[in-house]
């Protein structure tokens, strides 16, 4: 079967189960809204805040606040795009169709990276927008240093917590599983980590923690991270080819 044959394979799979259509549905919804949300109460407590506070003071990274729970939507498509195949049985069938894994698999996590980043687009722009509306008077405008980096980066980071999720379930194949892991780590482990002092220096080299960076603007005090916004990236970025190599050495080596 011709790449493009399975490209056009990949996308019906995709858009034809419904759970990752609300998935993605559901990631743009809480992204914005709960940014809205803490936008709206962060420009009501501004008076309050101390001077220091106010100089570290990042409305585009404010306008962001719902992105910790819209990546757990990502979370759940990427290993839905993967596993389902496996919990469902069908996963023979398309290996019959296209014995060459490589293509099979590559092909699959090439269309469902597209989507989620038209999605983290689409989300990235609308929670800046919706969000710096909601700050009023102590918004920022897109024209500003560094704004369009960081929302173009809200975008690249969603799709690579998305395809990063991908990468763990072709490697573990069941939904469960996957997510069992997936979820504490991002939501558990990460922060345990990347907030107690005796391992914050491990805990700002995990996927999350580094990516995030990108969607910095103002750099905050006694922030002694050894990189910046595009080396985090490229910190999230090594481990997501990381899993992504694991997914496709074990497709290859053992029996659907």
């Amino acid at each position: 079967m011709a790449s493009a044959n399975v490209l056009r394979s990949e996308w019906t799979k995709i858009r034809s189960v419904s759970s990752t259509v609300w998935t993605l549905s559901l990631a743009v919804v809480v992204t914005v809204a709960l940014g809205m949300l803490i936008s709206a109460l962060t420009r009501n407590d501004f008076g309050s805040m101390s001077t220091g506070d106010k100089l570290a003071f990042d409305p585009t990274y404010v306008s962001f606040a719902g992105m910790s729970l819209g990546q757990l939507a990502m979370i759940v498509f990427g290993v839905l795009v993967v596993s389902n195949e496996y919990s469902s049985g069908m996963i023979r069938s398309s290996l019959a169709a296209v014995p060459r894994r490589g293509t099979f698999l590559s092909s699959k996590i090439a269309v469902a990276t597209l989507l989620a980043f038209l999605v983290g687009l689409v989300t990235s722009f609308a929670a800046f927008f919706l969000g710096q509306a909601m700050l009023g008077a102590h918004r920022t405008s897109i024209g500003d240093p560094g704004v369009l980096r960081a929302v173009f980066g809200g975008a690249l980071y969603m799709t690579l917590i998305a395809v990063f999720s991908m990468g763990v379930a072709a490697m573990l194949r069941s939904p469960m599983l996957s997510l069992g892991i997936l979820m504490p780590f991002f939501f558990l482990i990460s922060s345990i980590l990347g907030n107690v002092s005796a391992t914050k220096k491990v805990g700002r080299f995990l996927p999350d923690q580094a990516g995030q960076k990108i969607m910095q603007v103002v750099r905050p005090f006694h922030d002694d991270t050894p990189y910046g916004p595009w080396g985090g990236l490229g910190i999230m970025v090594l481990w997501v080819l990381a899993v992504l190599a694991g997914g496709f050495y074990l497709l290859r080596s053992r029996d659907a």
